[in-house]
C-alpha cells in the first residue's frame, strides 16, 4: 500500500514539476537580468532531472528470494548432481595497511565465528599492505593465514590481486580492517549463488560507533521539567523523532543500502560497495581476463599500428603475431582494477557482459558492522574519495554510454554519476537568495500569484512523496548533507577536470585531534553571506531603497533560512567532540 501512494505521489510530483519548469522556461524569465535568471533555471532544470532519475531509482522493491545455503558446490555452477559434488571453499580476505593490530584482531575473531549449516572450507587470510611484524604475529595467534607483499601497486585493489593469487577459494568475502561480520553473513547470502549467474552479493553496513544521541522530549524532560518534555513530545509528534547529540556527520547508511542500492535489484543495478560483499571467483577473474584480453587488443593493434608506419606498408602475420606476443608480456591479469572506485568498476564490466549476464544482488540484511568516520577530516576524505572516483568513471569509462548494458542499468549510473555533478547546481541555489535580498534583483519576472500557485503544489507534493519512497527512513539529514558537501564535490570534479589521479587515502579508524574550521569555510562564508543579505534587506526596506516585494522576501527568506540550516549541520560537525566514554 505504502509502495502504491508512493507510485502516485511520485508521477503527480514529475507532472507538477514539469508544468513549474514549463511556465518557468516559457512565462517567468526576468529579461533584465538574464544573467541571473538563466543559471537558477538551468540549475532548476538539471535538479528535475536528478529528481527523475531518483524518482526511477526508488519506483519499486523487488528483492530476490532468499533461498537455503547449498550444501555442495554443484549447486552453485548449475552442473548435472555427478559433477563436481565437493564442499563449497570460502576466503575471507580483511584488507589491513596502517589500522590498530587490535582493531584487526576483533574482525579476525568474528571472521572465524561465521558459521555454516553444511560442511564448508573456511579460511581467513590477513592482507597487510603494511608489512607489519605486529600484524603478522596476530594472525599467527589467531591462526589465520598472513599475506603481504613487497610494494603497494595498486593499493587496495593490488592487494586484493595478490591475495587472488595465493589462494583458491569458490567465493571471496571482501572486509577492510574494522569491518566485524556476524555469523549469518555466509548461511544467508551463499544461497544466492544457486544462481548461476550472480556474480556477487553486497550487504548493508552498520556502523555500531554512530552517536545514537537522546530523544527531544527525554532532553527537554532534563532540561526543563515536565513541561519542557511535553513541548518535545509536541514537537516530534508533528516532526517525527528527533536527537540531540546524535552523529553530526550523518553516517548511517540505512537511506542508501535499504532505499537506493536495494531498489536497484529491480534493474540488476547494485553495484558492490567493497567492504561486505561476497563474489563468486569465476566471475571476479572473468573481470580480469576481459580487461587483459582488452589491454592487449589495444596494445597490439597500436603496435602493428607502429610497425607499418616503419615500414610504410601492411606488417606480415609474423610481425602481428610479434606485435600481440609483446603487448601480452607487457599485460598484467588484474581482477580488481586499480582504480580508486575499483568495486564500482568490477560491477560495470560484469553489467557490459550480455553472454553471461552477470547479475549483482542487494541482500537487504546487515550482515556485519563496522566503523565510521568520527570526525570530520576523515569524513572528508572518504567523500571526496567516493566523489573523485565516481567522477573519474563518468568523464573517462563512462558507462552511460557504453556497449552491453540495459536502459535501466543505464540509467542507474547515471543517478549515481548525476549526484556527484550536483554540486555544481547546489551552489547556484545557495547564492540565489543572497543575490536577491542584496540587489532586490529577481530571477522571475516577479514573485506573483502565478509563481506561487506552480512551485508550492510542486514542493509539497515533493515531500510528501521522498517521505512515502522512504518511508521509516529520515530523508531530511541526508538532503541537507548532500547540499552542505557541495565542496567537496567541487574539488572532486576540479580534480577529474584537471586530470589529476583521485588518490587512494585510506580512512583513518581513529579520531583525530582538533577542530576543523577549516575546512567548512565555504559554508561559514555562505551563511555568513546570506545572513549578512537578511541585515542588508532590512536596512535597505527601512531607507526605501531597492524594489523588494512581499513575495520575493518571503520566498527567498525562507530560502536562505534553509540554507542556513543546512550549511550549519557540517560547521557543527567541524566543531563535534565526542562525549566521554562514547565508542569510537
Amino acid at each position: 500500500m505504502i509502495e502504491l501512494i508512493w507510485q502516485a505521489l511520485a508521477l503527480l510530483m514529475l507532472l507538477l514539476g514539469a508544468r513549474y519548469l514549463s511556465w518557468r522556461w516559457t512565462s517567468s524569465l526576468n529579461w533584465d537580468a538574464l544573467w541571473f535568471a538563466i543559471p537558477l533555471l538551468i540549475a532548476e532544470t538539471c535538479a528535475f532531472f536528478g529528481l527523475i532519475l531518483f524518482t526511477l531509482n526508488l519506483w519499486k522493491v523487488k528483492d530476490y528470494p532468499l533461498r537455503a545455503p547449498p550444501a555442495r558446490m554443484r549447486e552453485c555452477i548449475g552442473l548435472a548432481a555427478s559433477d563436481d559434488d565437493r564442499a563449497i571453499s570460502v576466503d575471507i580476505f580483511i584488507a589491513t595497511y596502517n589500522e590498530d593490530e587490535e582493531l584487526v584482531r576483533l574482525s579476525i575473531r568474528d571472521a572465524k565465528a561465521v558459521r555454516y549449516p553444511h560442511p564448508i572450507d573456511l579460511k581467513v587470510h590477513i592482507l597487510d599492505d603494511g608489512r607489519r611484524d605486529t600484524m603478522r604475529k596476530v594472525a599467527d595467534e589467531e591462526g589465520v593465514n598472513y599475506i603481504s607483499r613487497d610494494n603497494n601497486a595498486g593499493f587496495k585493489a593490488g592487494n586484493l590481486r595478490n591475495a587472488m593469487e595465493q589462494t583458491s577459494g569458490d567465493f571471496i568475502v571482501i572486509c577492510d580492517a574494522d569491518t566485524r561480520p556476524f555469523p549469518t553473513m555466509l548461511e544467508r547470502t551463499l544461497g544466492y549463488f544457486r544462481d548461476p549467474d550472480v556474480a556477487f552479493v553486497q550487504t548493508p553496513h552498520w556502523f555500531y560507533d554512530v552517536p545514537e544521541g537522546e530523544r527531544l522530549s527525554d532532553w527537554m524532560v532534563r532540561r526543563f521539567g515536565w513541561l519542557g518534555g511535553a513541548i518535545g513530545g509536541a514537537v516530534e509528534r508533528i516532526f517525527g523523532e528527533i536527537r540531540v547529540g546524535e552523529d553530526p556527520f550523518v553516517n548511517d547508511p540505512q537511506l542508501f543500502f535499504d532505499v537506493i542500492q536495494r531498489r536497484r535489484n529491480v534493474y540488476n543495478a547494485a553495484f558492490c560497495c567493497g567492504a561486505g560483499s561476497i563474489h563468486r571467483r569465476e566471475a571476479v577473474m572473468f573481470v580480469a581476463l576481459r580487461a587483459y584480453a582488452d589491454a592487449i587488443a589495444h596494445a597490439s593493434g597500436d603496435a602493428k599500428s607502429r610497425i607499418a608506419n616503419l615500414v610504410r606498408r601492411r606488417p606480415d602475420p609474423a610481425a602481428q603475431a610479434l606485435a600481440r606476443w609483446q603487448a601480452a608480456q607487457a599485460e598484467e591479469l588484474t581482477p580488481y582494477k586499480f582504480h580508486v572506485s575499483e568495486d564500482i568498476y568490477t560491477t560495470i564490466v560484469l553489467h557490459q557482459d550480455r553472454e553471461r549476464r552477470w547479475k549483482s544482488v542487494l541482500h537487504p540484511h546487515v550482515e556485519s558492522k563496522m566503523l565510521s568516520p568520527q570526525d570530520l577530516l576523515s569524513w572528508s576524505i572518504q567523500r571526496f574519495k567516493y566523489a573523485g572516483g565516481s567522477l573519474d568513471i563518468f568523464f573517462h569509462d563512462n558507462p552511460v554510454t557504453a556497449k552491453g548494458l540495459s536502459v535501466g542499468q543505464r540509467l542507474m549510473y547515471l543517478a549515481t554519476f548525476w549526484s556527484y555533478m550536483g554540486a555544481l547546481w547546489n551552489l547556484v541555489f545557495l547564492l540565489a537568495p543572497i543575490v536577491y535580498l542584496m540587489t532586490s534583483i529577481a530571477p522571475v519576472s516577479a514573485y506573483t500569484g502565478d509563481f506561487f500557485a506552480r512551485a508550492l503544489p510542486f514542493l509539497i507534493v515533493t515531500e510528501l512523496a521522498i517521505m512515502f519512497g522512504t518511508w521509516g527512513i529520515s530523508g531530511y539529514k541526508g538532503k541537507v548533507s548532500y547540499m552542505a558537501s557541495f565542496p567537496i564535490s567541487l574539488q572532486a570534479l576540479w580534480a577529474v577536470v584537471r586530470k589529476q589521479k583521485i588518490k587512494f587515502p585510506v580512512t583513518p579508524k581513529d579520531r583525530q585531534d582538533g577542530h576543523y574550521l577549516h575546512l567548512v569555510w565555504p559554508q561559514l562564508a555562505l551563511m555568513i553571506g546570506t545572513l549578512a543579505a537578511f541585515c542588508w534587506a532590512s536596512v535597505a526596506l527601512w531607507l526605501g531603497v531597492g524594489s523588494y516585494t512581499v513575495g520575493g522576501l518571503i520566498a527567498n527568506g525562507l530560502w536562505g533560512l534553509n540554507n542556513i540550516v543546512g550549511m550549519s549541520i557540517m560547521v557543527r560537525a567541524a566543531l563535534w567532540r565526542p562525549t566521554e566514554g562514547a565508542s569510537g
